[in-house]
């Protein structure tokens, strides 16, 4: 009996402890919700898009392909937001450097250099990220930006 009550006193600061560093999430209604401001900006400007939406692993939570998008950017889109994921920067970073000569973000993995893929930060913390292509880099970084605002 000594033995399970001395336990059960160690373990309850570790649960305590544990409680507080809960980290947010990005949940499927956010992302949802995120994808519909996204798609709505693409709609209004005529832009035909996909929008990849991942949580901060970098896996896929949702992902939009408007009619009409050519099929390479369903890749790219997710390609972008696992950058702006992994870097805990918007994409368009990397484009930056390279457009003004440095080349090795193009080395580095998981890296796209176009600007589209966004962080999504919640409490100071990543927990996904936004990706968007099929109109120029600058065109899905607005539509990246409108699916962010939501949030």
């Amino acid at each position: 009996m000594k033995t399970i009550i001395i336990t059960l006193i160690f373990l309850i600061p570790i649960l305590g402890h544990a409680q507080s560093n809960i980290k947010p999430t990005l949940t499927l209604e956010e992302a949802s919700r995120m994808a519909d401001a996204a798609e709505a900006k693409a709609k209004a400007e005529n832009w035909n898009v996909v929008i990849a939406i991942l949580d901060d692993g970098g896996h896929l939570i949702t992902l939009r392909r408007m009619d009409g998008v050519q099929l390479g950017s369903i890749d790219l889109a997710q390609t972008k937001a696992k950058t702006a994921v992994y870097y805990k920067r918007p994409s368009k970073v990397f484009e930056e450097q390279v457009t003004n000569g440095n080349i090795r973000p193009l080395s580095m993995p998981n890296v796209f250099a176009s600007e589209g893929g966004v962080p999504i930060i919640k409490d100071g913390v990543v927990i996904g990220a936004i990706g968007v292509s099929g109109v120029t880099s600058v065109q899905d970084g607005i539509i990246a930006a409108a699916g962010l605002a939501v949030l």
